[in-house]
């Protein structure tokens, strides 16, 4: 990934230090401030980012900053003990979040405006340094995600990529928490508003009356923050993928405990999609805790080495050495999606203990054919240390599906107290009358479901993915349908 920077290399050009506008700086340590970030203790999200930052690039240090007005505090900091801030000296992080790019410094000697900085001319001697801003959705860059060593290198454009994405997944951890301290805020204040009005009354039986209302209240509260949690563990919409149709469901089984499943649909480089559905076991937070470090971390690994296998090991190796995972393990599977020249796309899936897919299409006939996708040897992910994982290559052709879901399906009992169970999600697939198309697929499942005398009892994830036949998107244009909600009933389409 990172090479190490030649003796040789030409002397790179002067590069001036910006100097922030005062206006938008106003307005940038004001953003800071919203957040409240700065001087809070430790937090496992951030260091888990940093932690991945010298894993992903080799180096011996990885920090997470947030710029203040006269110092540079370290949120998070790998392989740098006992510095919690630094001040804000110009050549480093102070240059970084005047840019909306990546800063890359491969000699820190070489640099006009880094050489001075105290972290290069002191007894730390860093030598290479890249840092990518964190910068909030109205354009505040708050601080950095940066790189560090002592030797000098050279860094790749799907290197500051990666930075750049290690940055974002910041911004969305300080996103959730702010979420979460207004609302926690709301909190406080509504409850220290009806114990007021309870003081006053101090009738009995109003004090019983507003006690009802307070449990209904605060059980109401807890699927409120149930559902919004949810929502940040799943992408907000499935993104449009030319020749492709995506469809996707996903209902919790309890509004009041956050669910283990997920998936997600994403771009790689070179015209390359990858794919993924997963279920960590159990629930509530530690199941959600999980869920973000498996969903981040098939994420991340995918922009580094898309293979199928090698992602799925990148997670068992996160899973068995990240303490906030615990003993929790969970299945996935994981695909990969290259175009074919004309139409249609070959697909790799790898399996991590997961149920298998279903590879479905309309035969000659009008019936449908259905293979199951389940290549063999596909251990947990999480429970054992070099566990295999396995995968199969094959072509998803014009008016194909691909059919994903998790256990919560075939675990449904059926009108005779039976599991539904993989013949009969096959059964099902087979006797279908309708289109053999993502969109199809996913609503006559949920229909399936609702049709069932309990329903589903755990959580289901469905993801569908289909290439159109000729006469089906004749413009090119495919929709995406997605419910990606935790309420148990939406669905929606873009």
């Amino acid at each position: 990934m990172m090479q190490h920077a030649s003796a040789t290399d030409p002397a790179p050009g002067p590069r001036p230090e910006l100097v922030p506008d005062p206006d938008v700086e106003t307005a940038r340590i004001a953003a800071v401030r919203r957040y409240d970030i700065l001087d809070t203790p430790p937090d496992g999200a951030f260091d888990r980012v940093a932690a991945m930052a010298a894993r992903l690039f080799d180096v011996p240090v990885a920090t997470v900053t947030i710029v203040d007005s006269d110092r540079i505090w370290f949120k998070a900091a790998h392989g740098l003990e006992g510095v919690k801030e630094i001040g804000r000296d110009p050549g480093l992080c102070g240059s970084a979040i005047l840019r909306d790019d990546a800063l890359v410094i491969p000699d820190t000697l070489r640099d006009a405006v880094a050489a001075d900085n105290p972290l290069v001319a002191g007894e730390m001697g860093v030598r290479f340094y890249a840092a990518a801003p964190i910068i909030t959705p109205d354009g505040h860059r708050l601080g950095t995600v940066n790189i560090l060593d002592t030797r000098p290198r050279s860094i790749t454009e799907d290197d500051t990529a990666t930075l750049a994405d290690l940055a974002a997944i910041v911004l969305d951890e300080m996103e959730l928490r702010l979420s979460a301290l207004r609302a926690l805020r709301d909190e406080q204040e509504r409850r220290e508003a009806e114990s007021r009005h309870a003081e006053a009354e101090r009738a009995r039986a109003e004090a019983e009356r507003v006690a009802r209302e307070q449990a209904e209240q605060d059980k109401a509260a807890i699927a409120a923050f149930a559902s919004t949690l949810q929502r940040t563990l799943l992408p907000p919409a499935l993104p449009v993928v030319p020749g492709l149709e995506l469809a996707c469901h996903y209902r919790t089984a309890s509004a009041h405990d956050v669910g283990g499943d997920f998936y997600d649909v994403f771009p790689l480089h070179g015209d390359r999609w990858a794919f993924f559905l997963g279920d960590v076991c159990g629930k509530g937070p530690e199941a959600a805790t999980v869920t973000a470090l498996a969903r981040h971390t098939l994420r991340a690994a995918a922009q580094i080495n898309p293979d199928p296998v090698t992602v799925l090991s990148a997670l068992n190796t996160m899973l068995l050495t990240d303490v906030t995972a615990g003993s929790r393990f969970c299945t996935a599977l994981f695909g990969l999606l290259e175009s074919r020249e004309g139409s249609g796309f070959t697909a790799t899936i790898a399996t991590g203990g997961h149920p298998p897919a279903y590879h479905v299409r309309p035969d000659d006939s009008g019936a449908v054919w259905v293979k199951s996708v389940h290549p063999k040897g596909g251990m947990l992910i999480g429970a054992f240390p070099q566990a295999p994982f396995a995968q199969t290559t094959f072509s998803l052709t014009p008016g194909e599906s691909l059919f994903l879901y998790t256990d919560g399906l075939t675990e449904a009992r059926t009108t005779q107290g039976a599991m539904l169970g993989e013949d009969g999600l096959t059964g099902f697939l087979h006797q279908r009358t309708g289109p053999v198309t993502a969109t199809s697929l996913v609503e006559d499942t949920i229909t399936l479901l609702a049709s069932l005398p309990d329903g589903a009892g755990d959580d289901v994830a469905l993801l569908a993915l289909s290439v159109p036949g000729r006469h089906t998107a004749p413009d090119g244009g495919v929709a995406a349908t997605a419910h990606t909600a935790a309420a148990p009933e939406h669905f929606g389409q873009e």
